[in-house]
């Protein structure tokens, strides 16, 4: 999903399509005074890439999408399961203190909480921990699931999800990652996370593309 760069040639065809369209392959040729075979390499990768399309008996005409437009629409077609991290699990039976120790070992901002049966039940985060550790009490015997974000108020995507509407969600409520799900007869199963990170990295890709 590289962001396409033309050549002066391939422009110089976009110009001509731009003005003149729909045009045929033979008279763009003959405006750059070329034959169309040594054309038809360049709108090849233009139809492809989405500047041009073409139309039996018709010719080629311009799409009005420019480099913007078409990495708008890669964009919007990443789903997660293509992006997700492996996700970070802690037991309900876990300390805060135990919380607080893994959460700075797997250097992470939100832990997800399973039962025994790897299911999921709550969300950590690290306002949630700090918010405990605030005080005099004693971390070590204050179990997780007291202080936890419990269903079925967890948000969660899924691994079909599109990345852009995951955005938008880490966006709207203010958060720093969601759990990838996959349903089961016994409830979710943690498979995955998506992050704030995840996104970033996701854009320096496309940048550095």
């Amino acid at each position: 999903m590289r962001k396409i760069e033309l050549n002066k040639r391939q422009e110089q065809i976009v110009e001509i399509v731009k003005e003149n369209g729909p045009i045929t392959g033979e008279q763009i040729a003959d405006q750059l005074n070329l034959t169309r075979a040594t054309l038809r390499p360049d709108l090849a990768i233009l139809t492809m890439s989405g500047y041009l399309e073409a139309r039996p008996r018709v010719g080629y005409y311009f799409t009005g999408k420019t480099n913007t437009h078409m990495l708008t629409e890669q964009l919007r077609k990443l789903q997660v399961k293509d992006y997700q991290s492996i996700p970070i699990v802690v037991s309900i039976n876990v300390s805060v203190y135990d919380a607080i120790c893994m959460m700075f070992l797997e250097d992470v901002g939100t832990l997800f909480v399973v039962d025994e049966q790897s299911i999921l039940v709550g969300v950590l985060s690290r306002k949630d921990l700090l918010r405990t550790s605030i005080g005099k009490q004693e971390l070590t015997s204050i179990p997780v699931n007291i202080i936890m974000t419990r269903m079925p108020n967890i948000t969660m995507c899924k691994p079909d999800d599109y990345i852009i509407d995951v955005a938008q969600v880490l966006i709207d409520k203010q958060i720093d990652a969601l759990p990838v799900v996959k349903e089961t007869e016994k409830g979710y199963e943690v498979i995955g996370r998506i992050t704030k990170t995840n996104m970033t990295k996701i854009l320096v890709s496309f940048l550095n593309d």
